[in-house]
C-alpha cells in the first residue's frame, strides 16, 4: 500500500489541491441549519437565527466529504476558533481547544469544555476528561459547537459545548462500506448499515482503524461498535443506543528538541501505551403531549475502563549515604510495597513502569419539557429540564522500578514503590435544574434567559492508607448560573447579536486527590491529600453581526460572521509543578484569567462559476485570542527545574500552549458533480511552553499547514478517493513543554524543552461502496 501511495503522491498533489475545500461543499456553514438545539437533549430546537451566539455545526456528509479521521480532527482544520495539539501524538488523542478552553483525554488538564452525545455527558467522572477515540466518525449524524458559558449544558461549559447526536435508521438509511489505506501502515475499514420501514429501524456502525504510526514504537488499534434500534409513532418516538469500543493506543508524548533535530521520528522513552474500553446504553425518547408542548428524556449507563502503561526515566539511585541501597531524590531510602528496603542495582536504576487503571461507571438521565405557546400574540420557546448523573470510581496506580534499555525502553524489576501505591474510590453525584426561554418581543428581535443549577457532591475513600490518611474526604458545591441573550435583525440579511451568560466546573476527584503543595504528588498516578479546592467560575459576554449575500448569489450561497467573545475565569485551577521532579507538583486556585478575542468567518458555495460543470467552495476563517492570568503566583523555574527558587507569574502573562492568531482556508470544486479537487490550510500562531506560565523563555514558533483531498464518483454506488496532509512536508511542533532530558540522554542534552512535532506528508487512498 505505501508504493502504492507513493506512485500518486504527485497526481494528488494536483488533483487533490481542490478536493480539500471540494469536500467542504456543506464545509463550514455556520449556519445551514434551521433548528438548533439549545440544551444536549433533543427537542429543544430553536430557530437559528434567534440563537444569541455564533454556532457552528457539522453534518456527517461534511464529515465524510472532508475524508477526516475523527471529529476532532475536522474540528481543528474547518471550525473557528478551534485548533489542536498533539502532546501524546497519537491521531486518536488530541488535545481541543476552543476559544482558549481544552477537551483532552490527559489526566491533569483544566478541561473547560462540555461534551455531550446524544443528551449524554461524556467528559470522564474521574478528572472530566474526554477520549475522543470513542466514537467512530461514521456513526454521528450532526455535530453542534456552542460558544460561551452557556449553562443549559452543565458543568465545565467554561468556553463551549460540544453536542453529538448519532445516527439511526431514520436519519441515515442505506448501507455503505469504506476502506482506505497509506502512509504508516495506517488503514481503516468502517461498515455502516441503516433501515427503517416507516416505524421501526435499525443503525450500526462497525469501525477497524490500525497503524504503526510516524514515530518509533507508536502502533495504534482501535476496535469500535456503534448502533440504535428505533421506533417512530404518530407522537413518540424512542431509541435504543449501544456502543463499545477496544482500543489499544501508543503515543509516546513530547521529544527532547535536542533530540527531534537528530532524528524526526525520535521518541523520549517508550512505552506510553493508553487502553480504553468502553460500553455505553442509553434509552431515549420523546412524545408529543399536544401540538405544542413536547416531552423528552433519556435514561444510560456508561462504563469506561482505562489502563495506562508509561515507561519512564527514574528519580531512584544509590543512596548518598550508602551505596548499596536505592533512595529517592530527598536521599531517603526507597522501600517496596512490603515495607522492605530496595537494594541499588542495575535492575532498579534508570527506568520506572508507571502503570493506573481506572474503572468508572457511570448512571443518570435527563428529562425535559418544551411549550411552544404564543405569549402576546407572539412567539415563544420554554424549556423546562431536570438531570441527574451518579458516577462510582475506582483508581488504582503503581510505580514499577524498571531499567532502560538503549532504545530508551523498560525492563521491569517487579519490584514497586510503596509511596507511589494508590487505591483510591470516589463517588461523583450531581443534580441539576435549567430552563430557556425565547421570546419574539417584535418580528425582528427576540430576547433569550435562562439558568441552571447544579449541586455536586464528591467523595474520596482511600483504600490503601499507610499512616495518616490525607486522602479521604468529602466536598460539596452549589450553584446557579445564569444567562441573558438577545439576536436583533437589523435588515433582512444582517443579524446582532450579544448575550452574557455564567457557568462553573467543580474539582474534580483528581484534582482534589493532588491540592497539596506541601505534599506535591506526581501526574498522572500518585495522588496523596485532598484539601478543599474552589469551583471555577466563567463569566463571559459576547457580540457580533452575521448575515448573507444569497440575494446577490443566485443559486450559490455566501454566509458571513464576526464577534467578539471575553470570558472571565474566577478562581482558576492549575497545575502548579514543584517537589523533587518536573511532573511533581499540586492543584491550586490561582484566581482569575481572561480569555477575550475577536473571530470572523466567511464562507461561499457558487456554481457555475466558469461554465456549466464546475462548482466552487470557499471557506476561511480567522481567530485572534488573547488569554492571559490576571493574579500572580509563583512556580517552578523552567529553565532551572532543580532548584527551590521559582519564578513569579505576573498579571498579563500569556496562558501557554494557547495561540493569539488562528487562521483557516479552504477552496475547492466540484467538476461534472462526479469529481471534487480541495485545498485547506491552517495557521496556528506561536505559543508557549507548558510550564511557562512566567513567560521567561522563547515560545515556540507558529505554522502553516496544506493538505489536499480529491474524489471521484464513478455512479451513485461507487466512489474512490484520497488525500495528501503536510502536502510541503513541513516539521512543525503544535506543543511543547519542559523537562530533564539530560538525566536520560547524557550532560550533552542540557536544553529542557521538549516539543511534540506535527506528522510528516503523507498519503492515503480509499474506496467507498453504497447501496
Amino acid at each position: 500500500m505505501k508504493k502504492v501511495v507513493q506512485g500518486l503522491l504527485p497526481l494528488f498533489c494536483l488533483s487533490g489541491v481542490g478536493d480539500a475545500l471540494a469536500e467542504d461543499k456543506p464545509k463550514i456553514k455556520l449556519e445551514t441549519v434551521d433548528v438548533i438545539g439549545v440544551t444536549p437533549l433533543q427537542g429543544s430546537g430553536v430557530s437559528a437565527d434567534k440563537i444569541p451566539a455564533p454556532v457552528q455545526t457539522v453534518s456527517s456528509d461534511q464529515l465524510q466529504d472532508a475524508q477526516s479521521l475523527s471529529l476532532s480532527d475536522y474540528m481543528n482544520r474547518y471550525m473557528g476558533s478551534v485548533h489542536i495539539n498533539e502532546a501524546q501524538n497519537n491521531p486518536l488523542q488530541p488535545d481541543v481547544y476552543y476559544r482558549g478552553f481544552v477537551a483532552s483525554p490527559l489526566l491533569g488538564l483544566p478541561q473547560g469544555l462540555s461534551v455531550y452525545v446524544n443528551g449524554v455527558r461524556f467528559n470522564e467522572p474521574f478528572g472530566d476528561s474526554v477520549n475522543w477515540d470513542l466514537l467512530p466518525p461514521g456513526a454521528i449524524d450532526t455535530m453542534t459547537l456552542a460558544p460561551g458559558s452557556n449553562p443549559l449544558f452543565g458543568l465545565n461549559t467554561l468556553g463551549g459545548a460540544i453536542s453529538v447526536q448519532t445516527k439511526t435508521g431514520f436519519s441515515a438509511p442505506g448501507h455503505q462500506l469504506e476502506a482506505y489505506g497509506g502512509s504508516w501502515d495506517r488503514h481503516s475499514e468502517e461498515l455502516t448499515s441503516g433501515w427503517n420501514n416507516g416505524t421501526w429501524g435499525y443503525f450500526i456502525d462497525l469501525r477497524h482503524f490500525d497503524e504503526e504510526g510516524w514515530r518509533d514504537f507508536s502502533p495504534t488499534s482501535a476496535q469500535q461498535v456503534f448502533g440504535t434500534l428505533s421506533w417512530r409513532g404518530d407522537r413518540g418516538s424512542l431509541d435504543l443506543t449501544l456502543g463499545a469500543n477496544d482500543n489499544d493506543m501508543k503515543g509516546n508524548g513530547a521529544v527532547p528538541e535536542q533530540l527531534h533535530n537528530q532524528h524526526r521520528k525520535a521518541i523520549f522513552t517508550h512505552p506510553d501505551q493508553t487502553i480504553t474500553r468502553m460500553f455505553f446504553s442509553e434509552l431515549s425518547g420523546s412524545y408529543d403531549m399536544a401540538d405544542n408542548i413536547q416531552l423528552s428524556g433519556n435514561a444510560y449507563f456508561r462504563q469506561n475502563r482505562i489502563k495506562t502503561f508509561n515507561g519512564d526515566d527514574s528519580d531512584f539511585e544509590a543512596c548518598d549515604f550508602d551505596n548499596s541501597l536505592l533512595c529517592d531524590e530527598e536521599d531517603e531510602i526507597a522501600e517496596d510495597i512490603f515495607g522492605n528496603q530496595v537494594l541499588a542495582g542495575d535492575n532498579v536504576e534508570g527506568g520506572t513502569n508507571n502503570t493506573s487503571q481506572t474503572h468508572m461507571r457511570s448512571t443518570g438521565g435527563t428529562i425535559q419539557s418544551l411549550f411552544s405557546h404564543d405569549i402576546f400574540g407572539r412567539e415563544n420557546s420554554f424549556i423546562f429540564g431536570a438531570a441527574y448523573d451518579y458516577a462510582d470510581v475506582h483508581f488504582e496506580s503503581d510505580t514499577e522500578l524498571a531499567q532502560l534499555t538503549a532504545n530508551r525502553g523498560t525492563i521491569g524489576s517487579g519490584i514497586q514503590i510503596e509511596e507511589a501505591r494508590v487505591r483510591l474510590n470516589t463517588i461523583t453525584e450531581n443534580y441539576s435544574f435549567y430552563f430557556s426561554d425565547t421570546f419574539s418581543v417584535t418580528d425582528t428581535f427576540a430576547l433569550t434567559f435562562g439558568g441552571r443549577y447544579n449541586h455536586t457532591s464528591i467523595t474520596l475513600d482511600n483504600q490503601y492508607v499507610n499512616g495518616e490518611d490525607k486522602l479521604s474526604g468529602h466536598h460539596n458545591y452549589d450553584r446557579f448560573n445564569p444567562s441573558v441573550g438577545y439576536t436583533w435583525n437589523m435588515l433582512d440579511n444582517v443579524t446582532m447579536y450579544g448575550s452574557y451568560s455564567e457557568s462553573s466546573r467543580v474539582p474534580t476527584p483528581m484534582e482534589l486527590s493532588c491540592a497539596d503543595e506541601n505534599d506535591p504528588c506526581r501526574l498522572p498516578n500518585a495522588f496523596v491529600a485532598d484539601p478543599p479546592l474552589a469551583q471555577v467560575v466563567a463569566k463571559s459576554w459576547e457580540t457580533g453581526f452575521r448575515g448573507d449575500l444569497n440575494d446577490l448569489m443566485g443559486d450559490g450561497r455566501l454566509n458571513w460572521n464576526v464577534g467578539f467573545f471575553h470570558t472571565t475565569n474566577h478562581n482558576d485551577i492549575i497545575f502548579n509543578r514543584g517537589g523533587d521532579s518536573i511532573s511533581e507538583g499540586f492543584f491550586s486556585n490561582v484566581g482569575q484569567t481572561l480569555r477575550y478575542g475577536v473571530e470572523s468567518g466567511f464562507n461561499a458555495d457558487i456554481p457555475h462559476l466558469f461554465s456549466e460543470i464546475d462548482d466552487w467552495h470557499f471557506s476561511t476563517n480567522y481567530t485572534y485570542l488573547n488569554a492571559r492570568f490576571l493574579d500572580g503566583f509563583t512556580i517552578q523555574n523552567p529553565l532551572d527545574l532543580g532548584s527551590d527558587v521559582g519564578v513569579n507569574v505576573e498579571r498579563g502573562d500569556r496562558i501557554p500552549g494557547l495561540p493569539e492568531h488562528i487562521y483557516k482556508a479552504s477552496l475547492g470544486v466540484d467538476l461534472w458533480k462526479r469529481w471534487s479537487l480541495a485545498i485547506d490550510t491552517q495557521y496556528s500562531g506561536e505559543q508557549y511552553f507548558r510550564g511557562d506560565e512566567a513567560n521567561i523563555t522563547d515560545p515556540l514558533g507558529g505554522y502553516w499547514i496544506f493538505n489536499a483531498r480529491t474524489e471521484f464518483k464513478v455512479n451513485e454506488h461507487l466512489a474512490f478517493f484520497g488525500k495528501i496532509e503536510n502536502i510541503f512536508d513541513r516539521d512543525y511542533k503544535t506543543f511543547g513543554v519542559y523537562g530533564e532530558a539530560d538525566e536520560v540522554l547524557g550532560d550533552d542534552f542540557d536544553n529542557p524543552r521538549f516539543v511534540s512535532p506535527g506528522a510528516p506528508r503523507a498519503g492515503w487512498i480509499g474506496v467507498r461502496i453504497t447501496l
